[in-house]
């Protein structure tokens, strides 16, 4: 399937969303890989983890880049040859790209109830204004995951817990955007942040002013 979604965040910034429905075969062309990213898709026993690495390479394409303008450094956090700033995820059928001028961070997850399980592992403050007995608060807490997810890209440092040093305002599920905190080692600093939610898929972003 072609992009599922651009959304144009601001003058310097882009989300685009690819919906994965293509074969690992359609998707795979060696040619177009690094030698260090045909080695990691060739090493992927998933062939789901495959085809979302994938359709990420789709995603660079669509901003008008390759596999080859992408580098990770020591953290693990993806880089842009041209200096831009840029934020990868995948999740099951869905992946997301957003890329900025400003320090950027994305993420898509699935809403599944198993989600309620590992609340407390990353829940902490937001437990004041969530509803256990809502019909949203699997939606709400997926919302949260991935905001918290987001800014731990975003800000790219190892130690960084999400119960401890992220912290969401209230919202509701129809806000779409909200407001996040990082406290972390003398450190605070506020964020816009933003969501969506798609076929039973929620994405959320955070741009850095």
């Amino acid at each position: 399937m072609p992009l599922y979604k651009s959304i144009s965040v601001n003058s310097q910034t882009t989300v685009k969303i690819w919906k994965i429905e293509e074969s690992f075969t359609d998707l795979f062309n060696p040619e177009q890989l690094k030698p260090r990213s045909l080695e990691r898709v060739n090493g992927m026993k998933s062939e789901l983890h495959q085809r979302g690495f994938l359709s990420v390479r789709q995603l660079l394409a669509e901003f008008g880049y390759t596999d080859f303008d992408l580098y990770y450094d020591e953290n693990g956090k993806p880089h842009l040859k041209d200096g831009k700033e840029i934020s990868i995820t995948h999740s099951f059928t869905f992946s997301a790209v957003i890329v900025s001028s400003q320090k950027v961070g994305i993420d898509v997850e699935k809403q599944r109830d198993k989600i309620t399980r590992i609340a407390d592992k990353f829940v902490d403050y937001e437990f004041k204004y969530l509803n256990k007995k809502s019909k949203d608060y699997i939606n709400k807490l997926t919302v949260i995951w991935c905001i918290k997810e987001s800014l731990y890209k975003l800000f790219a440092t190892p130690g960084m817990l999400f119960r401890e040093h992220f912290l969401v305002i209230p919202f509701s599920v129809e806000d779409k955007n909200t407001i996040a905190w990082i406290d972390y080692n003398g450190i605070k600093k506020r964020y816009n942040t933003s969501f969506l939610e798609f076929e039973g898929f929620t994405c959320a972003y955070a741009i850095e002013k």
